[in-house]
């Protein structure tokens, strides 16, 4: 199990929001700093901290993404409006992997042939699907187009094993729970560590050191975890350098 870090961008700017608030331009804001994406990048890479996650939270992103992909080569995944036209330009400056969701999950249901498309353009090994999720009528479902969107694909053993032929990892966030520092979806994290045959991020409602030692449990050891608002380097109250060193114990 491993700690993935996080550099959300808005307006170019180093943010955390709300996850089910980010509509249109104007997201609920849970943190924003006048320090870079270089500046976070480059705390990262100084403590070996490889598969964190770079998100672009609509435009004007684009030149501070691409700094802090630079400032950690190889290091860093690439998400936030990612199709095969522009996906190359962000591994070409250092990303590892790059993340897609709303492109390949049109009209509700999986779009096979964008997918194969984007395994043409960057191969298998370098996507991740974003499979973020909040729960209908009692399943977790994929939403789309800032989680906003539901679309008609669950989280389920099928689907997982089906889409795990198509990508290397998949981060799923927590879309209920997300930056609201109330605590993760045990549930969510439950159903992945059963059902995910390849290496998952969860995100999502972290609080406090605890939830790092449940999400270990419950997630049998093998789902890595981001923690964004609830970190003191956003503003939160969990020491990152904590959570770094509960990190090397737990690699």
């Amino acid at each position: 199990m491993r700690f993935r870090p996080c550099i959300d961008l808005h307006n170019g700017k180093v943010v955390q929001i709300v996850g089910g608030t980010l509509k249109g331009d104007c997201p609920d804001v849970n943190f924003e700093t006048e320090k870079s994406p270089e500046d976070f990048a480059m705390l990262y890479a100084q403590d070996n901290l490889y598969g964190g996650h770079v998100i672009s939270l609509g435009s004007g992103n684009y030149d501070a993404a691409l700094s802090a992909l630079k400032a950690f080569p190889g290091g860093l995944h690439m998400g936030g409006g990612i199709n095969p036209d522009n996906a190359k330009t962000f591994l070409d400056a250092g990303a590892s992997h790059v993340i897609v969701t709303s492109y390949v999950f049109t009209n509700g249901i999986i779009n096979f042939s964008r997918l194969d498309s984007l395994i043409k353009t960057v191969g298998k090994t370098r996507l991740v699907l974003d499979l973020s999720c909040r729960k209908k009528e009692n399943e977790f479902m994929i939403v789309t187009d800032r989680w906003q969107k539901f679309t008609d694909v669950q989280i389920s053993h099928e689907n997982l094993l089906r889409l795990s032929d198509y990508c290397d990892e998949f981060l799923v966030h927590g879309v209920d729970v997300e930056g609201k520092m109330t605590g993760i979806d045990s549930e969510l994290v439950s159903l992945l560590a059963e059902h995910s045959p390849i290496p998952t991020t969860y995100a999502g409602g972290v609080k406090s050191m605890n939830d790092l030692d449940l999400i270990k449990d419950i997630g049998k050891n093998i789902i890595d975890i981001t923690i964004g608002s609830a970190l003191d380097i956003f503003g939160g109250s969990i020491p990152y350098k904590s959570v770094v060193e509960w990190h090397k114990k737990n690699i």
